[in-house]
């Protein structure tokens, strides 16, 4: 109960580390009050990332919780852990239940919305509803940003110019986006900062990342998902985001479904349209459990 008395006590924008096994420790942005959202980012982002959209929930009445999943942003980065995306999911629930929150509306980017499904499918009494931004029912976290990911993680290794990283995760970004006013300089910083921090550490998870392997295909139980599903997706052309018999499979198997498209913003587009997230969220604020009509 130590946990939840913080996080009612704690200022906008603390950041604590939650240790949840030896040498496995995430970093949780936590701020506001009222009903919680959990914000997941995905393998490029960080609470950095969510730096537009959380004021804007705070704002709207939310409290929410940032949790940077192992081997992202400011969490550690241990050698030889677990990182399929089924254990990314247990720890989000560990996180869930030292903060003693229930009934959590999950806002999830990219290969985030793959741990979000599966947190909702073990354990149905955290998630509210799931907002999965531009993130499909993927099996494995070896997607096109992952395969950058890879590519960019020997220049990490040796270092190399600090320009030459800079310069290609700017690409990426500038790539995946459809107004690309958002990306300065101050953002390239924010977005490579985790990665940097600690250089060999960033490799081995990495490589963790990509030998992993899943207990249980996604597939055989996106069905026992009860609360609805929004997925947002962006119509600027960008190479990442679901793909459509992704999104053919959200159709069928989940009970409460609806995509949305946000006309001309790409795969960041809580970047580029953060409105379009709070009003995702606000949707489903109205029919969480013990809210007021």
């Amino acid at each position: 109960m130590w946990m939840l008395a913080l996080l009612l006590a704690v200022d906008s924008g603390t950041t604590l580390m939650v240790r949840l096994a030896p040498a496995e420790s995430v970093a949780i942005t936590l701020a506001g009050t009222g009903a919680p959202v959990l914000l997941v980012p995905g393998l490029f982002g960080s609470a950095y990332a969510f730096r537009g959209l959380a004021p804007r929930l705070v704002d709207a009445g939310h409290r929410t919780v940032i949790v940077e999943p192992l081997g992202i942003g400011a969490s550690t980065r241990p050698k030889g852990a677990d990182y399929s995306l089924t254990a990314q999911a247990h720890r989000l629930a560990s996180v869930l239940d030292t903060l003693g929150l229930r009934d959590v509306i999950v806002v999830a980017h990219s290969v985030a919305g793959a741990m979000a499904y599966r947190l909702a499918a073990e354990r149905p009494d955290l998630v509210a509803a799931i907002v999965s931004i531009e993130g499909g029912p993927i099996e494995d976290a070896v997607t096109p940003s992952f395969r950058f990911a890879m590519k960019l993680a020997p220049l990490l290794k040796v270092l190399g110019p600090r320009e030459m990283i800079r310069s290609e995760v700017r690409r990426q970004l500038r790539s995946s986006s459809g107004d690309t006013s958002w990306i300065t300089e101050e953002v390239i910083d924010g977005y490579t900062a985790g990665a940097v921090h600690d250089l060999g550490a960033t490799l081995d998870a990495f490589r963790g990342m990509a030998r992993a392997r899943e207990p249980w295909p996604l597939a055989s139980v996106l069905g026992r998902i009860a609360c609805p599903v929004q997925l947002l997706v962006g119509s600027a052309p960008h190479k990442s985001g679901p793909r459509p018999e992704e999104i053919a499979l959200l159709r069928v198997s989940l009970p409460t479904f609806a995509l949305i498209t946000i006309a001309g913003v790409g795969h960041f587009l809580f970047e580029e349209r953060p409105g379009a997230v709070v009003d995702a969220v606000a949707a489903f604020s109205a029919i969480r459990p013990g809210a007021t009509p």
